[in-house]
């Protein structure tokens, strides 16, 4: 580790610079104070055999630093942002065991002092705008991951704007300058890795992984810094004794696969041997269109949670339409009173934009899970539309019934249409703004809070 000062973050960073230099400890600066401080670069000292040169740029603790910029009494105290859901923790909450998501109770026991303040989403949406637009002018290159974080693929700039350490500190210089945010930076040869890269850096550092040196950064890392090992993966390797990326590189791919089954077993074997994708995914459109409430520690009445899942419909559908999108898969996500996750999925004959026929879906899902539900309380639900695909062409659904119109003629034929409607209301939410309408069954406890996203158009516009 080595301090580099902030005046010097753009001046290039060498390894004769760095070599004999000994690890200082360094500190990060608090969000908002940049002036006449240090950041703290990892820089390999090895030569390289070809050029590391993925981003991947994170913002620290994004909603919690956001809050420390903008009221001076928070900054260097514990802050956690929420309400009966830790939604996000600065790290000096973190440093004091608070995590996400966690209640508030449990947060404030673990944290005497800790500062709970409501998120304030408008001002997470214009951080992030204005943090994209520095990644922009960085590179066209830029994958959004999500609304704090990005891979840039900066290869092509090392003749006019220096090497990728270089850019990467610049970037994080203007960040601080510009936003008043603390952001991290991975370099590597690949998205992958770069991502691992700057989860090992945080907070508020750069790290380098240079090409020869990957297996002599990856395979000391225990098994859940891997991007994609959730905790259920982490718990089972390390049942069977497999602490690091190490431990699972030095297994043939078929135990693996044996333990985790064939697309997860093969998918980490080539992880931990560096065989992951070297290209950033650009131009593509998004996959899907989602949102959650948290409810909070119940327990929840089922009208209340059937009353949220609706508002939480209305709001994807709204932006599915506005997107130009049919969707064809509903699903519904859950989180329960133990903090345990579960999902329901649903895929109709027909992809539709109609809100009413996917509340319908919707709906279905969570009364699938109503005994699960019933049993272990539930403090999160939200809703997802997959399969998405261009409205060009709408196909409605037919709906048959048991009725028999005329002697002999077969069942009657019922048309639900809801295409009208669903315009006619899109447009009163155009015109008056988004809260102008809500359903009667959310007059009592409101619609929840709708976290920012990436540009509904595509990760990359």
């Amino acid at each position: 580790m080595v301090l580099v000062p902030q005046s010097m973050a753009a001046t290039r960073v060498t390894t004769d610079t760095l070599r004999g230099g000994a690890d200082i400890p360094a500190s990060h600066p608090t969000p908002g104070d940049v002036g006449g401080v240090c950041e703290r670069v990892f820089v390999s000292t090895e030569p390289t055999s070809s050029r590391a040169s993925i981003l991947h740029a994170d913002l620290d603790s994004f909603y919690a630093s956001v809050a420390q910029r903008d009221s001076p009494r928070l900054r260097g105290r514990p802050v956690a942002v929420g309400g009966g859901v830790v939604l996000a923790a600065s790290y000096e909450a973190k440093r004091r065991g608070v995590t996400t998501p966690m209640s508030g109770r449990a947060a404030r026991a673990m944290c005497p002092g800790l500062v709970i303040v409501p998120p304030d989403f408008p001002a997470y949406t214009t951080a992030s705008r204005a943090v994209f637009e520095i990644f922009r002018r960085t590179t066209p290159l830029v994958q959004g991951i999500s609304i704090d974080e990005a891979f840039l693929d900066v290869s092509g700039l090392h003749r006019i704007d220096g090497s990728p350490v270089e850019i990467a500190a610049r970037l994080r210089r203007q960040v601080a300058e510009e936003v008043g945010l603390p952001i991290t930076v991975g370099v590597a040869r690949t998205p992958f890795l770069a991502k691992v890269a700057s989860q090992v850096a945080k907070p508020d550092g750069l790290l380098e992984v240079p090409p020869d040196g990957e297996d002599a950064f990856l395979h000391p890392l225990p098994v859940r810094r891997l991007w994609g090992v959730g905790e259920a993966t982490a718990a089972r390797l390390n049942s069977f004794g497999l602490q690091t990326a190490g431990d699972l590189a030095a297994l043939p791919e078929h135990v693996l696969v044996g333990l985790l089954g064939g697309a997860g077993g093969r998918h980490l074997h080539n992880v931990v041997h560096g065989r992951t994708a070297t290209a950033l995914t650009l131009g593509t459109r998004r996959a899907s269109i989602g949102a959650q409430r948290a409810l909070g520690q119940g327990p929840h009445t089922p009208e209340h949670v059937h009353a949220a899942l609706l508002g939480l419909v209305d709001r994807v559908t709204r932006r599915l339409r506005d997107a130009d999108k049919l969707a064809s898969t509903v699903v519904v996500r859950l989180r329960f009173g133990d903090y345990t996750k579960a999902s329901r999925s649903h895929t109709l004959m027909q992809p539709t934009a109609s809100t009413a026929r996917l509340a319908e879906a919707a709906t279905g899902l969570l009364g699938s899970a109503s005994a699960v539900v019933r049993a272990r309380g539930l403090t999160l639900v939200g809703v997802a539309l997959t399969g998405l695909v261009p409205d060009v062409v709408e196909q409605p659904e037919l709906s048959f019934d048991s009725a028999v119109t005329g002697a002999g003629r077969g069942p009657a034929v019922s048309v639900r249409d809801t295409r009208m409607l669903d315009a006619a209301l899109d447009g009163l939410g155009a015109r008056f703004g988004s809260g102008a309408l809500t359903r009667g069954s959310l007059l009592s406890t409101g619609e929840g809070l709708s976290a920012p996203l990436l540009a509904e158009g595509g990760e990359d516009d």
